[in-house]
């Protein structure tokens, strides 16, 4: 029987063969964890559109986006670990992971003990990390709404909550709510947050809107302890609003 794992983490496999892709959430399962299987990386964004996860553990040769652009996509969107997990030996494709954004690389076939370490020190580091970020001290609001309270400060890379709490901002968070603080209360079209967030909005994968919004809000739940005002519409886009509006 594997030993409990020091700390439960919520863990997505990426892996389009079947077998191994078992054997992987299974083996993490046994230890503790949280986890989910998915064949590709549209499997992956849809989860994460309403699902929280901690590490993505991804294979380099998927069907369709493969793994290093998995792991990109990843890094600009969420706050995840990402250990790419691959048969591709050689120099030049660990340089490209780690350039595209992952923390880990490890080669097939794994040592499960050693994957099991990876993960829960990555998750340990990683939650170390934020738990250190410091709160920001200078103030400059860009834009500010008196009856909601939250405002974007430092040029936008900051949040504000109506309780004075304070989130550092990705790149792609700080694209995001720039726009809709700028139409505070209208619909934004689905298409028009996509092409603020890329400069090839043909190949951005919707679902990876949704999983930015979903992080975006958990995150601001978890760090501020209070719920960020964007609303979904239907088959339209996304609003920010008061949090009284009907």
């Amino acid at each position: 029987m594997n030993p409990a794992p020091s700390q439960s983490v919520r863990i997505a496999v990426v892996e389009d063969e079947d077998g191994l892709r078992e054997l992987l959430v299974d083996d993490l399962r046994n230890r503790g964890h949280a986890v989910e299987g998915f064949a590709n990386a549209e499997a992956l964004y849809r989860h994460l559109s309403v699902h929280p996860i901690d590490i993505v553990i991804l294979d380099v040769g998927l069907p369709g986006e493969d793994g290093f652009s998995v792991a990109s996509h990843l890094r600009q969107l969420v706050a995840v670990g990402i250990i790419l997990l691959t048969a591709r030996t050689g120099a030049k494709s660990m340089q490209r992971g780690f350039l595209e954004g992952a923390d880990i690389y490890l080669t097939k076939p794994v040592d499960y003990d050693v994957l099991e370490a990876a993960t829960v020190n990555l998750h340990r580091r990683l939650s170390s990390s934020a738990a250190a970020e410091a709160p920001v001290s200078k103030t400059t609001a860009v834009t500010y709404s008196p009856s909601m309270s939250w405002a974007l400060a430092d040029g936008g890379w900051t949040l504000r909550s109506p309780g004075g709490a304070s989130l550092s901002l990705s790149d792609p968070e700080r694209a995001l709510l720039s726009l809709l603080f700028r139409t505070l209360g209208e619909t934004v079209p689905r298409s028009k947050l996509v092409a603020a967030l890329t400069d090839a909005p043909l190949e951005f994968d919707p679902h990876r809107l949704d999983a930015l919004v979903y992080r975006l809000r958990s995150r601001v739940r978890e760090t501020c302890g209070e719920p960020l005002p964007i609303r979904s519409v239907r088959g339209t886009g996304y609003v920010l609003a008061s949090p009284c509006t009907a």
